[in-house]
């Protein structure tokens, strides 16, 4: 018997270099992000306009990304900012060049 492997998704999207933050997991990270870069969804993200996926981590458990996404949501606004920087400094969109979005 084979085992599915499930993988889940913490993300942080933003606006802008340095601008609004939003922390969200997922089990499906390219189709979350057409539904931010759509605006499909109505809430925090689609208010400030959050269409940029400027780091992401993956997970076996979901109970492992709620967790880090608890955890960081208490995080100071510097320490986000540390941790985008670390692996992505420019603030590239990581989701830039997703076939998912092309219409």
């Amino acid at each position: 018997m084979y085992k599915t492997i499930h993988q889940y998704y913490l993300y942080i999207i933003t606006n802008k270099t340095n601008g609004t933050l939003y922390i969200g997991v997922t089990n499906d990270l390219e189709r979350r992000m057409f539904e931010h870069k759509r605006k499909l969804i109505d809430g925090f993200s689609k208010k400030y306009g959050l269409t940029k996926l400027v780091y992401f981590e993956s997970y076996q458990y979901v109970n492992d990304a709620i967790k880090r996404e608890k955890n960081m949501k208490k995080w100071k606004r510097q320490w986000k900012i540390d941790l985008i920087e670390k692996e992505n400094f420019s603030w590239v969109d990581l989701s830039k060049d997703w076939t998912v979005f092309d219409d």
